[in-house]
């Protein structure tokens, strides 16, 4: 069994936030992560399809934060 750990994702998750807040969160985790930028759902569904193309992984999460993990 594989998994995939996403970072911050822009997605409709964070909708609860009024747009200005919403945008000023973002805007803060990118500004922390090493790529520049929070995940789109693209980035997180490229790891996915990763995992599911390789039968030969096995036993692994893959850390999709734009690095986020590697500065805090």
């Amino acid at each position: 069994m594989n998994g995939v750990s996403p970072g911050v994702v822009e997605t409709p998750w964070r909708d609860f936030l009024p747009p200005e807040q919403r945008q000023a969160v973002f805007a803060d985790y990118a500004s922390k992560t090493p790529v520049g930028r929070v995940g789109k759902p693209d980035d997180i569904a490229q790891a996915v399809a990763f995992l599911i193309s390789n039968g030969f992984m096995t036993g692994h999460v893959i850390v999709c934060d734009g690095g986020l993990r590697l500065v805090a």
